[in-house]
């Protein structure tokens, strides 16, 4: 029985590594020069997959992110510098496929979003301390409550 469970987690473990294995590319589709490929790896890391969309070429295991990885190192193994490649795809699928994308017009409210968010709750706190400011004192009681909470001291045990 412990062999049959060992047996069902090894294979279920090998088809949850194999897939990561692939994410990265098959042996025959990486550079053979171990600096370029390098390089590849780490411009592939700076692109996003436009399937995926959470994670780099270099991550993801989606059709797309491994024919990107293909361009880049075919970019690389031309000779292109970093800055080429990713001019070439950045050129193709626009500014959403870099993970940092430019500060420009169109992503303005994407990073300034935080900022705006962050200084709006300091705004909202500073607003609500200023108008709060020291809770009013409570109503004083009246004869019937101070009555009955003379009579409940007297009942309490000391």
């Amino acid at each position: 029985m412990p062999r049959l469970f060992f047996s069902a987690a090894a294979l279920l473990l090998g088809l949850l590594l194999g897939g990561a294995a692939l994410a990265v590319g098959l042996p025959s589709e990486m550079l053979r020069d171990p600096v370029k490929e390098q390089q590849a790896r780490e411009i592939g890391r700076e692109l996003r997959c436009l399937v995926c969309q959470n994670q780099s070429i270099e991550d993801s295991e989606a059709d797309l992110a491994r024919d990107l990885r293909r361009i880049v190192r075919e970019r690389i193994a031309l000779g292109e510098d970093r800055a080429a490649v990713i001019e070439y795809v950045h050129a193709r699928y626009g500014d959403f496929v870099l993970l940092r994308p430019p500060l420009n017009a169109a992503t303005l409210l994407l990073w300034g979003m935080p900022v705006l968010a962050l200084g709006g709750g300091l705004l909202a706190v500073l607003l609500l301390r200023r108008r709060g400011g020291a809770a009013p004192p409570p109503a004083p009681l009246s004869p019937e409550e101070e009555a009955r909470l003379a009579a409940l001291e007297d009942r309490s045990p000391r």
